[in-house]
């Protein structure tokens, strides 16, 4: 994210769920104020997504798809953790994200953790989108250049004492491995049970022949607006990390086994190593 700016990605990605409600394609995950918020028409997203996006267009419809079952899948686990009990959920780097404003569970306490920037440019979103702020909601600003998250968390309210879900989506590549470390050994020191949920990237050395440069082409975009690409990790690797910071079970799923499981149908096979989604939890 560029100083005083929101972030760009978060604003793609919100455009990415908003055409998914509205694409001809199967609905994977419902976002009834998804281009509300992304504060542009019908018309304009469908415009955005044929004509202003270099990759192709199938591999915008697999992205597209795969943003739309992380969502899916992420709130599926928050909906598993308040049946078992837990009260609490922190969206960190919610961006554009919806779930506090369509949350099913009015006794469930949801806490939004961006920079800043980001946050006063949602609150204007919501604002222009005539979407109210529910009671439920808190806002817990954090720049992490001057702010620890237990900080941020601290001021808002936030319960060290008691369950929580943990959502972190389209974040851990923009970061520094110490950074992932510090914000994983801070959630697994969070009472029990505690889950986790978050994406990451394979090395781009996983990917072969046209793939593996139309996988440079989007971390050669990402770099050129100020939000590179930091931080990579194959299945194993995530999985020893994980043990080593104190979580004892996960669950770790790539794009399309996730995507086939939502759609019932067989993952697709391709040579670019796909992005994986998982949950991870620790019980006691």
């Amino acid at each position: 994210m560029q100083l005083g700016q929101p972030s760009r990605t978060a604003l793609a990605t919100a455009y990415a769920r908003a055409y998914h409600q509205i694409a001809s394609e199967p609905r994977i995950f419902t976002d009834p104020l998804a281009v509300r918020i992304a504060g542009i028409t019908p018309d304009q997203l469908t415009d955005l997504e044929t004509t202003t996006y270099q990759d192709d267009s199938d591999m915008r419809r697999r992205r597209r798809l795969f943003l739309a079952a992380r969502a899916r899948f992420a709130e599926d686990t928050v909906a598993d953790a308040v049946a078992a009990g837990t009260r609490q959920v922190v969206i960190l780097g919610a961006g554009l994200d919806t779930f506090a404003y369509r949350n099913p569970h009015p006794d469930v306490r949801v806490f939004e953790v961006d920079h800043p920037d980001t946050q006063e440019w949602k609150r204007q979103r919501l604002d222009a989108a005539g979407i109210e702020l529910p009671s439920s909601l808190t806002f817990a600003p954090v720049d992490f250049e001057s702010q620890t998250l237990a900080a941020g968390l601290a001021a808002a309210g936030f319960d060290r004492s008691r369950p929580a879900v943990f959502v972190w989506l389209g974040v851990i590549m923009y970061l520094t491995q110490d950074t992932i470390l510090d914000t994983l050994r801070f959630v697994a020191d969070q009472a029990t049970p505690v889950r986790l949920v978050f994406d990451y990237l394979y090395p781009a050395s996983a990917s072969k022949g046209e793939e593996m440069d139309q996988r440079t082409a989007r971390a050669d975009l990402v770099a050129s607006i100020g939000e590179p690409w930091l931080s990579f990790f194959t299945a194993d690797e995530i999985a020893n990390v994980l043990r080593e910071t104190g979580f004892d079970r996960v669950d770790d799923r790539d794009a399309p086994h996730l995507v086939a499981g939502y759609l019932g149908s067989k993952p697709r096979q391709g040579s670019i190593a796909p992005p994986h989604v998982l949950c991870a939890m620790r019980t006691g």
